[in-house]
């Protein structure tokens, strides 16, 4: 059986949406575009030394 009332002193609510798009926008996740363009500027730089 279920006991309602310890499962609701265990409860924690989820994050609202507005919060989790916080924290999403908040950390600095490299993307591919991010790697190739920084790929780019290493061999850009790199033709420019040589």
């Amino acid at each position: 059986m279920i006991d309602y009332e310890e499962e609701l002193k265990k409860f924690e609510p989820c994050l609202d949406v507005a919060d989790v798009e916080g924290v999403i926008y908040d950390r600095e996740i490299t993307d591919i575009m991010d790697v190739l363009q920084e790929m780019l500027r290493e061999v850009k730089s790199n033709r420019r030394v040589r």
